[in-house]
């Protein structure tokens, strides 16, 4: 039977997106795996030709709004292989005080799937809504944008250094975007 909901059905349409860590591990209150993302952020832009609209990277979840003339699941496929498999690098090869229950728990999680993995870090779902509207974009931005306030993080949006807001307010930020407006 055809499972009807969150699902991409214009490869080339412009995507909201949230990629969840299995769990809700709070792997991303470390730096050096937020800056696992933002590396993979830029090499996307640059070599896969994806459009960035919006990001927020908070602890344990990403918001994305993300556009390609490509197939935009096989980019999303890339990414969260490629950084399941630099974050488990990472955790396994520098300092970590949690190293052993990270790779215990991604092992864990690994192995409730059919896949072929050690380590599992991403939940299957990416929850995709294409934007269709500019009103709807625009609450999309505004979402994203204002995570890391209401998670107490911040108390202006481009405060956070690991969002796309300081682009759209102050014009420069860890990554380059598209901007949408």
């Amino acid at each position: 039977m055809f499972k009807e909901g969150y699902q991409i059905r214009d490869q080339h349409a412009l995507h909201f997106l949230t990629f969840t860590v299995v769990g809700w591990i709070d792997i991303f209150t470390r730096q050096q795996y937020r800056d696992i993302v933002v590396k993979s952020f830029n090499y996307c832009r640059q070599h896969k030709n994806l459009r960035i609209g919006a990001y927020v990277i908070m602890s344990n979840h990403l918001h994305v709004i993300w556009q390609t003339d490509h197939n935009l699941s096989d980019i999303i496929r890339d990414f969260k292989t490629h950084t399941s498999r630099a974050i488990t690098d990472a955790i396994r090869n520098e300092p970590e005080s949690r190293r052993d229950w990270l790779l215990y728990m991604f092992n864990f999680y690994a192995n409730q799937t059919n896949a072929n993995n050690n380590f599992k870090v991403w939940t299957n779902n990416n929850h995709p809504e294409e934007i269709y509207t500019e009103s709807f974009m625009n609450t999309k931005l505004d979402y994203i944008h204002n995570n890391p306030v209401r998670a107490g993080l911040v108390a202006e949006p481009q405060h956070y250094l690991y969002s796309s807001a300081s682009n759209y307010m102050l014009g420069k930020g860890l990554v380059d975007i598209d901007m949408l407006y």
